[in-house]
């Protein structure tokens, strides 16, 4: 085992603001569906977790829940208008430079809800994907957020130990995963959550990326 903590990243909300290209995929199944569309600032309170549950937040959000023998069709045509039009999704503020330092301290990874397909797409294509060593995303495996395995199987991946590794993210999600996995978790407040992240009982939460790292050291001294 690696004698370097571990430190598995949410993706979006957390690394990347991916709502405006989710915003967009959101309303082109909507428009299809006859309804109308979402502003940006409330799509990014509704993801989370995945695309099916964003989906279904939309249609509530708009009006009747989407009919259950539809909703394969509403998925499908989701992904694909998002995996065609990834055109706006930019790293948050002190993102790369900050992972640059934390990947000559740690062992870093990916958990998130999001696809594997498009996670692998939207790291490679941010060039954040050489900062960690795997990379976990929906579909991977039969497990997804907040199941602690889907975390577990990232520390494992990584050559870690639970014990000397915590969680980033920024939503509720994020916590439950965490405290699943009986390890520290450290909350973004910029991130996409109904609920702000100070009010979700994380052991610390931050206002800019940087201070991260400063925390880490606290966290697994």
């Amino acid at each position: 085992m690696s004698s370097r903590p571990t430190l598995v990243f949410d993706l979006d909300g957390t690394l990347v603001d991916t709502a405006p290209d989710l915003a967009a995929a959101m309303n082109a199944v909507l428009i299809e569906a006859g309804r109308h569309e979402l502003s940006l600032d409330t799509v990014r309170h509704l993801v989370g977790r995945g695309a099916r549950t964003l989906i279904a937040r939309g249609f509530g959000a708009t009006g009747t829940p989407a009919a259950a023998d539809k909703m394969d069709d509403y998925v499908a045509s989701f992904l694909a208008h998002y995996r065609e039009n990834i055109e706006t999704s930019e790293p948050f503020p002190h993102v790369p430079e900050t992972l640059a330092l934390l990947h000559r301290e740690a062992a870093l990874g990916v958990c998130t809800s999001k696809p594997q397909e498009f996670a692998d797409i939207l790291l490679k294509k941010l060039d954040l994907a050489r900062f960690f060593g795997d990379v976990h995303g929906a579909g991977r495996t039969a497990h997804v957020k907040p199941d602690p395995r889907h975390y577990t199987d990232v520390v494992a991946a990584l050559g870690g130990t639970p014990a000397r590794s915590l969680m980033v993210g920024d939503s509720i999600t994020d916590v439950e995963l965490a405290r699943a996995a009986g390890v520290p978790v450290i909350l973004v407040s910029y991130g996409y959550t109904s609920v702000h992240a100070r009010e979700l009982s994380a052991d610390a939460v931050v206002d800019d990326f940087r201070e991260v790292r400063t925390l880490i050291r606290k966290l697994l001294p």
